[in-house]
């Protein structure tokens, strides 16, 4: 599990990104797959989502977590309305204490955003489509209406798929390129080999939000030796499925 050293200054929050050590599961899932939507046995991925709660220290029933499709939708989580069956978007906020929101990643960007003084937090799933849609805009903008201030939120960009192992079609670029000249800077050109930089795009994401307070932990899900499950690896290696690593985070 790996810890941000901004977030970890907070004593009344827990949180954590989880690789793919200390789990359940065998074969091409080894070993701690959080991912009910792989093909991986359903006992083993309960199993591995027990010991990440324990690890947490939260009850299972209150881990929440979503169907993530890649979309700029999220979910307020209220006392009232605490219905986790069948929430379908990528990003969770809540304000309650002991509940536990999770997020799914096998090269895609987990984000966690932190207001110490409203004591609300948010986990996001954000991969090239769901920055690009805005889903980082969307919750933000969500979380000032609620009356947090920019100067009081950190955000915390976790383990995902590194510049160097992320090449992207000419028609991936176009995109946005088209969407904004600026965005150019985000991408590498090699030979003819175009490659994508997504924590670089999604921390400048955040400080056009406004958002000073950022962290990058700098660990690439691709490389076999950081112990992450990856989806750009297993096609690479053949593979016709992969695990997903979990990260999650609570107010005690």
């Amino acid at each position: 599990m790996i810890k941000s050293k901004k977030l970890s200054k907070f004593t009344n929050i827990k949180h954590g990104f989880f690789n793919k050590k200390g789990g359940k599961s065998k074969g091409i899932y080894k070993s701690l797959n959080c991912g009910m939507g792989s093909l991986d046995k359903n006992k083993n991925v309960i199993n591995n989502i027990k010991i990440v709660c324990k690890k947490i220290g939260v009850n299972q029933k209150n881990l929440i977590t979503l169907k993530q499709v890649h979309s700029n939708k999220f979910y307020f989580i209220e006392k009232n309305k605490l219905n986790k069956n069948k929430l379908k978007g990528d990003a969770l906020i809540t304000n309650l204490k002991n509940i536990a929101l999770g997020i799914l990643t096998a090269d895609c960007a987990p984000i966690f955003i932190y207001d110490n003084k409203k004591k609300i937090i948010s986990a996001i799933h954000a991969g090239w489509k769901g920055a690009y849609k805005g889903i980082l805009s969307k919750v933000i903008k969500f979380l000032l209406k609620k009356g947090s201030k920019l100067k009081d939120l950190t955000a915390i960009i976790g383990p995902c798929i590194s510049k160097k192992n992320y090449e992207v079609k000419k028609d991936f670029l176009n995109k946005f390129i088209k969407k904004d000249k600026k965005n150019k800077k985000f991408f590498k050109f090699k030979g003819k080999k175009t490659y994508f930089c997504l924590n670089s795009y999604v921390y400048s994401e955040l400080k056009i939000l406004g958002i000073k307070n950022l962290e990058i932990i700098k660990k690439d899900t691709f490389d076999q030796k950081n112990n992450f499950f990856s989806a750009r690896r297993s096609i690479h290696n053949n593979e016709n499925d992969y695990g997903r690593n979990i990260s999650i985070i609570m107010i005690n």
